[in-house]
Order: structure tokens, then C-alpha cells, then sequence
């Protein structure tokens, strides 16, 4: 059993909370709402009221946060994280944010005599529940050795990507091709439906095919031929319009940055982005799906 501090109880972590809590670790949480942090208590975890309790006694410190300023400040503020930790502690970042984010976090981490990871996660919320998150972790082996047990208790798959900030760098390639691929399967299915083919029937022959894809056979757009999917219920996310545009932005300013060329990423920032600005920010980000038909 190990001493946890996880901070950010949001959609994602408050499933990834209670999955270390579960595993039978001693998991201290902390969150800016408090009905956050009342959830995580009955899901097994104790309460702080401050990131100076949380991490007080912490092994690892989890965070879980919106973006990277709030990951920076948790950190490096006065009275944030490194302000009241042992730097025994190990840091494992699960925040989507850039790339330069992460690696400078590191940087500074370790100036302060601090090992850290950073660790963005794929699944979104069902998966965050579950217990069956993939990691993807930049840092150090040792370090990314040391953390493996305790992703394990969240995630199915735990994959190094190499030294600091790779983590963050397989993440948003992962998710411009998730957005770039649902964009693709939401129009093969329209196109198949405009010349006459039922959805289900598209499904079962494209799912066999050379079309097939994780956005069709898990997640599929169109309603029917995959229950779970949020194409059956309204297209409630799942995992919302506004973070796959966040994801989409963050694959810009990256490529920008490596002079890398993504012509599709480009216009599929654009396209969530039309949806955004048409108020399904909430939505899943599969209503594409709607947003083609309708069109």
C-alpha cells in the first residue's frame, strides 16, 4: 500500500481516484469543489482541504488538471505542491496540456531536486471508471518503473514513450488521429447512408474491411450498431466536443513548433471547432456524426 495525493477530481480523475482507492492505496484527495472531494471520500478516499494537507505524507503526488497553467501553478506556487512535499515524492502528471508545458515542469521539477513523470491518459471517462486507461509516460525508466504499479491500478496499458514530455507528444498525435479518424468514419457512414445503406449493414461490412477503425467499432458515430457508443444516447459525452478541440489546438501549436506538416489536424480543428461555436462544446465529440447529416 502506498501514500497517494491525487489533485484535480474532475470527470476523469475522480474515476481514477477511487480505482487507487479501490486497489487498497491510502489516496488523500483534494479538489477546488468540494462535492468533488465528498464523492472521492465515499469512493474510499480521505479529504483535504488544502494541497498542503494532500500531499503532506504523499509517495506520489497524481494531478489531474484542465491545462497547463493549472499544472504549473499546482506545482510551483507558493503554496502549491513542491512548497509541501517531501522531494521523495514522485510527481506523475495525467493532464493533457503541450508538450513544452511538460517538459518545462520537468525541468523545473528536477531543479528542485523532484522526479517527475508526465502521463496523459486515453479512454476518456468510461475507461476512467473502469480501471481501464492506457498511460503514456515521458520521464525517466527508473522513475516510469517505480510509477508502473500504480498506473496499473488505473489503466490496462502502461507504455514509456521515452524521456520527458514524450509522453505528452504520443498523446497529442494519438488524439489528432482520433479526431482526424471520427471525422472520416461519421462521413463514410453519411455517404453510405445517402446512397441507401442502413447504418448496421454499412457497419458489418466496413467493420471487416479495410475501413475499419477504433472510431468505428468502439465508438461508432452513427446510431445502432454499437450500443455503448454515445451515438445511442444523445451524444452525451464520453469525451465532450471542447476537449477534443483543446487536443486538436494543442497538435497545432506542437506541429507548429517541429515545423510538421498536419493538413488533416489543420481541418479537423476547424470542423470541432464550427461545432463548438454552434453550442455542442458539451456534446461528444462523435456528434460530427449529427453536424454532417445535418448539413
Amino acid at each position: 500500500m502506498s501514500n497517494i495525493a491525487f489533485i484535480g477530481l474532475g470527470n476523469m480523475g475522480s474515476g481514477m481516484c477511487a480505482n487507487l482507492a479501490k486497489a487498497g492505496h491510502q489516496v488523500r484527495a483534494f479538489d477546488l469543489n468540494p462535492q468533488s472531494v465528498e464523492n472521492a471520500v465515499e469512493a474510499g478516499a480521505l479529504a483535504a482541504t488544502s494541497i498542503a494537507q494532500c500531499v503532506s505524507d504523499a509517495e506520489y503526488v497524481i494531478t489531474m488538471l484542465p491545462a497547463g497553467k493549472h499544472v504549473h501553478a499546482v506545482y510551483f506556487d507558493d503554496d502549491g505542491v513542491l512548497a509541501h512535499t517531501d522531494n521523495g515524492a514522485l510527481l506523475i502528471d495525467c493532464s493533457t496540456i503541450a508538450v513544452d508545458e511538460a517538459r518545462s515542469a520537468g525541468t523545473q521539477a528536477l531543479q528542485k531536486q523532484f522526479r517527475s513523470l508526465d502521463a496523459p491518459v486515453s479512454g476518456g471517462v468510461a475507461a476512467a471508471n473502469a480501471g481501464t486507461l492506457t498511460f503514456m509516460v515521458g520521464g525517466e525508466s527508473a522513475d516510469f518503473q517505480r510509477a508502473t504499479p500504480i498506473l496499473e491500478a488505473m489503466g490496462k496499458n502502461v507504455f514509456h514513450a521515452g524521456p520527458s514530455g514524450n509522453g505528452q507528444a504520443a498523446k497529442t498525435a494519438n488524439n489528432m488521429l482520433l479526431g482526424i479518424s471520427m471525422i472520416a468514419t461519421s462521413e463514410a457512414f453519411n455517404l453510405a447512408e445517402k446512397l441507401g445503406l442502413d447504418a448496421e449493414t454499412f457497419f458489418n461490412i466496413s467493420s471487416k474491411a479495410s475501413g475499419q477503425c477504433w472510431s468505428m467499432t468502439s465508438y461508432c458515430p452513427a446510431p445502432g450498431p454499437v450500443p455503448t457508443s454515445p451515438a445511442n444516447n444523445d451524444y452525451e459525452p464520453g469525451f465532450a466536443v471542447a476537449m477534443m478541440l483543446k487536443d486538436l489546438r494543442l497538435a497545432q501549436d506542437a506541429a507548429t513548433g517541429a515545423k510538421a506538416a498536419i493538413p488533416f489536424g489543420e481541418q479537423a480543428e476547424r470542423l470541432y471547432a464550427q461545432l463548438d461555436e454552434q453550442g455542442l462544446a458539451h456534446k461528444d465529440f462523435s456528434v460530427v456524426m449529427r453536424h454532417l447529416q445535418e448539413s
